[in-house]
């Protein structure tokens, strides 16, 4: 399934419409981060280069959550199968939707339309916004993990304790796909329904890959 489960609003400039509206709430909450917000944002950061990145994030807590329940080699293979299917096709899905509508980032729409100093939280990355690769890919993963550990499974997330980071500790797997969606909205780098849109993708996606057969 290529394509969002949804259509990004329409492009427009008149500030009663859904799309100024999206990203009026981008510049308001972004001037407004508390400092929970700005953890979260920097937590799901993941940026090339400097991080495991989304995929390997996680593919990390996959790791983490096999070692501490002492999963066998045949409990992990097909687990970490069907994970990184999940987030290949979720990003497959999402660059070929981010092409199709090619929408622009709220950086450059709130400078254009509503404050040209406006400055993101974080580092706007150079590619179309709708939908979210974070979200995308989170979905995805959640699916793929909660078909493995089961609905309502909490669990830690340490991944950037090195960093320097706190651990964080989430009610289950959907709780965290949906808390790495809102990070993009606080990073000033997505509107909501870019987040929207790729959760709604990434579960999609994720459903089709839990459903594989595998065999060790």
């Amino acid at each position: 399934m290529l394509a969002p489960c949804r259509r990004p609003p329409a492009y427009s400039e008149d500030p009663g419409s859904d799309f100024f509206k999206a990203a009026m709430e981008v510049y308001e909450t972004v001037n407004a981060l508390t400092e929970e917000q700005k953890l979260i944002a920097r937590f799901w950061s993941d940026d090339p280069m400097l991080s495991s990145t989304p995929p390997g994030h996680w593919i990390y807590v996959a790791i983490e959550l096999g070692d501490q329940m002492g999963m066998p080699a045949d409990q992990i293979a097909p687990m970490m199968a069907v994970l990184g299917i999940a987030m290949a096709d979720a990003f497959i899905g999402c660059w070929d939707a981010k092409y199709q509508y090619n929408t622009l980032r709220p950086v450059t729409y709130i400078r254009r339309h509503i404050d040209p100093k406006w400055e993101p939280y974080l580092i706007t990355p150079p590619f179309p916004e709708y939908p979210s690769g974070h979200s995308t890919v989170s979905a995805a993963a959640s699916i793929a993990l909660t078909a493995v550990f089961g609905e309502n499974f909490a669990f830690d997330d340490p991944t950037h304790e090195a960093e320097g980071l706190p651990i964080r500790r989430y009610s289950s797997f959907d709780e965290a796909a949906e808390e790495a969606a809102m990070s993009r909205l606080y990073g000033g780098i997505h509107f909501r329904f870019g987040n929207e849109g790729g959760t709604a993708q990434g579960r999609c996606i994720g459903a089709h890959a839990a459903a594989l057969k595998t065999r060790v």
